[in-house]
Formats: C-alpha cells, sequence, structure tokens
C-alpha cells in the first residue's frame, strides 16, 4: 500500500500556497498537521476530524492556516517564518498511524540588480574591464545584446558569478551587458551597460 507522503513545494512570500497530501488511508479519524519535525503538542496547526469535516486549530496556528476538504494544509500569506519541515499524522482506527514529512521553502521577491563597470570605454588589447553585479539573489547569469554571454578564456568569474572580469578586451567584446538573478520564484535583469571599445 502507498505510504502517506506531503509534497514538498516553494513559494514567494506573500502567496497563499497548499502542502497537498498523497495516498491518505480511506478509513483515516483524524489529521493532524505540525510544524517541524516531529510530533510535539505545542506544534500543532490544526486538526480536522475527518468523518464530521470538523477542525480545530493549535498553538502553532496564527490564523493563516487552515486545513482543506481533503487534509491538505493551506497557508495564507506566507513569511519567511513558514519556510521549514512540516508533519502530519494520521489517526486510524485501532490506534494505527501514519506519519509523514514534508517541507516549504519560501523565496523573497527577486530585485533587479545593479550592475557597475570599472570603465565603459577600453581600449582593445591594452585595456582590462571589471564589471560587478550587486545582487541579493543566489544565482546569477550574463547576456551580452540580450542573449547569454559566450565565455572565452579573456573571461573571469569570481564572487559567486557576480564579477565578471575581460582582460584584454577585443572588439568582439562591445556591446550591451547586463546580469540577470534569478531564485525558483522569479528572475529580474540589471539596466544594460554599454561596453565601448576602441582600436588603434
Amino acid at each position: 500500500m502507498a505510504q502517506l507522503s506531503i509534497v514538498s513545494t516553494h513559494c514567494a512570500k506573500g502567496e497563499d500556497v497548499v502542502l497537498h497530501i498523497r495516498n491518505k488511508p480511506p478509513e483515516v479519524l483524524v489529521l493532524v498537521w505540525y510544524r517541524g519535525n516531529g510530533v510535539n503538542k505545542n506544534n500543532v496547526i490544526a486538526f480536522s476530524v475527518m468523518t464530521l469535516s470538523f477542525h480545530l486549530t493549535g498553538p502553532e496556528n496564527n490564523g493563516q492556516e487552515i486545513i482543506t476538504y481533503d487534509g491538505s494544509l493551506l497557508l495564507k500569506k506566507v513569511t519567511m517564518k513558514d519556510a521549514g519541515t512540516y508533519t502530519v499524522v494520521a489517526h486510524l482506527p485501532d490506534s494505527k498511524k501514519e506519519i509523514a514529512f514534508g517541507q516549504l521553502d519560501v523565496y523573497g521577491h527577486v530585485r533587479a540588480p545593479t550592475l557597475l563597470a570599472s570603465n565603459t570605454t577600453v581600449t582593445e588589447n591594452k585595456d582590462a574591464v571589471v564589471m560587478s553585479c550587486y545582487t541579493n539573489a543566489n544565482s546569477t547569469q550574463w547576456l551580452v545584446n540580450g542573449t547569454q554571454l559566450q565565455f572565452t578564456e579573456r573571461m573571469k568569474l569570481s564572487k559567486e558569478n557576480q564579477i565578471l572580469t575581460i582582460d584584454p578586451v577585443k572588439r568582439e567584446d562591445a556591446g550591451n551587458y547586463q546580469c540577470e538573478v534569478s531564485n525558483p520564484v522569479g528572475s529580474a535583469a540589471s539596466v544594460p551597460l554599454e561596453l565601448n571599445v576602441k582600436f588603434e
């Protein structure tokens, strides 16, 4: 028989999210949801007497959590504090029970990064340029003229891909540079920064 489980998920701060349960035994009498990993009466969010469609809240309920008709847990307007592990216990006849765990990851909205350069007008084969992408996101990629930057041996990334060094600069490096940052719930790009390459 398939085991009771919680579908782990992620969402953006401020959204509503449902922690779905799967393989709920048909004979379940009571479902109890807990915040955290394990069964502790102080961490009860809510419980539902399934046969009566009767719901009660626990000490970890802040008015934003509701058990749905199928026993899943709806969290409204999640905050960063809602991230973490959740536990559900299905109480069955004859004092039997099943337990499951799931994870909720909550991400902040991605703000557009700021892109700065050490110099935006450089001389071919003579100068280097350092571009810095200022962001609070943890995933950064580089674009030139709206498409993903094709790296050459003259380019180096550092500080978790947030600093791009081109040394020396060549004429084919000219163009509009952007850094784009993302997390699992969104992405944003910097304002384009134009790199001009002079040649002697």
